[in-house]
């Protein structure tokens, strides 16, 4: 349905994130993926949200030459939790702390999209809230040690056997947590396709 609205727009997912891409697919769209490093630095003054805006207006702001009917299409999630924001951990013992601190409290999941075209750039996000239970330290080292969630911001992946086990309650878009607020990327593309 998407797809037929956007034929004619060449649409370009600047994500590595394999859940991504395969949510792309999963809606039906035609994309091409082209990822550009950028190193993801953000001034400290920003908070929550307008981290992750910041970080995905950067990474499209590396596509410079685009054609009327290109639209690229970045994205950016951090956890933020006790006012800081969580990134990806940089070995498992990081992964192993930052878990931890998410025990038996509630967090934020915030991610940020970014849609450039040649002549505009538009910013959307969406926050959940996620609650996790009391972990074990032997069901944080289990995760942690089996499903090495390295690639991942706050060092968890919510359809991972640690959101089975530990999640108790969430409030807002499952799929958020995941890494892509599907529902606004769909009425954003048909937005755009439309106006």
């Amino acid at each position: 349905m998407l797809n037929h609205l956007l034929k004619d727009f060449n649409i370009i997912l600047a994500s590595g994130s394999p859940r991504r891409q395969q949510f792309f697919k999963d809606l039906g769209l035609d994309f091409t993926i082209e990822v550009k490093e950028v190193e993801e630095i953000y001034p400290e003054h920003l908070k929550a949200g307008e981290i992750s805006d910041y970080l995905a207006k950067l990474k499209a702001g590396i596509f410079t030459s685009l054609q009327p009917k290109d639209i690229v299409i970045t994205s950016d999630t951090i956890v933020w939790h006790n006012n800081k924001a969580l990134g990806k951990p940089k070995d498992l013992e990081e992964a192993k702390a930052i878990i931890t601190s998410l025990s038996d409290d509630t967090h934020e999941v915030i991610t940020s999209v970014c849609f450039k075209t040649s002549t505009q750039t538009k910013i959307i996000h969406q926050t959940t809230k996620v609650t996790f239970k009391k972990l074990s330290v032997k069901e944080i080292e289990y995760y942690v040690n089996t499903y090495k969630p390295l690639d991942k911001a706050g060092a968890y992946g919510i359809q991972e056997w640690i959101g089975f086990i530990g999640i108790s309650t969430i409030e807002g878009s499952y799929f958020n947590v995941m890494g892509l607020p599907t529902h606004l990327v769909y009425e954003t593309l048909t937005n755009l396709a439309t106006s």
